[in-house]
């Protein structure tokens, strides 16, 4: 919505892009979210960023079943990471930081679905764990800048050890989701989430969507590898 009013001249990008000189100095706090909104104008980068969101996006929310809070969370905390890696790097200092919030969630997602089969472009067929290091390679092969996407990944990795890598050995959450979170989707959903409800069950389908459309059927993978790059199979010993 905001590229279309963009393009047709009712939303100056003067009045969203990021400035922490003017967050500061004349208080226009809406800045560090508006920023976050505008995935650039008409272009084929502009439709590939919007195909990640749709797609892959979606496919990352619906494992958070019952979890909306927590997938809030993981935006919110997100979105601050970003705002901070800008502060404190002069040389990251984009007005749009769009691009690297899309490409986390395909970081997330690829950890998500490690196993799915990925048509990239119709040319090259990826599992899910290399996909965003598959668009990667491509933007670098176009010329493209590949910053703002690599600072996607780092914060996405972080976030995904965090909550899941350090827990799962230490038994720590640093990252959990507040209580007034929860309390923020109760009020505003029609059916609210219970307050810290348990996670779901891993997934046992791999996604069906490449960059190019639907690629395969849903992948089996073995219960309880929906976050492991690796995966196994037994075979039964003759008896």
């Amino acid at each position: 919505m905001v590229t279309v009013g963009y393009q047709l001249g009712l939303i100056p990008l003067t009045w969203i892009y990021l400035d922490f000189a003017l967050v500061g100095r004349k208080f226009q706090i809406w800045r560090l979210l508006t920023n976050f909104f505008f995935l650039g104008g008409f272009s084929i980068q502009f439709a590939v960023r919007l195909l990640m969101l749709a797609r892959y996006g979606v496919e990352l929310e619906k494992t958070y079943v019952n979890r909306t809070a927590d997938f809030l969370w993981m935006i919110m905390i997100s979105m601050t990471a970003f705002l901070a890696v800008s502060l404190a790097l002069p040389f990251y200092r984009l007005p749009f930081l769009s691009g690297s919030l899309v490409f986390m969630l395909l970081y997330l997602w690829s950890r998500e679905f490690p196993t799915a089969k990925i048509s990239l472009m119709g040319v090259l067929t990826l599992q899910g764990l290399w996909m965003p290091f598959g668009l990667l390679a491509i933007n670098v092969m176009m010329g493209g800048s590949i910053l703002s996407d690599v600072v996607g990944i780092v914060v996405g990795h972080a976030y995904y050890f965090l909550t899941i890598l350090h827990p799962r050995v230490t038994g720590r959450h640093y990252l959990q989701t507040p209580a007034w979170v929860h309390n923020l989707v109760g009020k505003w959903t029609t059916a609210g989430p219970p307050a810290f409800s348990p996670p779901p069950p891993p997934s046992t389908t791999g996604a069906v969507y490449g960059l190019s459309g639907p690629v395969v059927a849903p992948t089996p993978v073995a219960q309880g590898s929906a976050r492991s790059a690796f995966t196994g199979r037994s075979y039964r010993l003759n008896q």
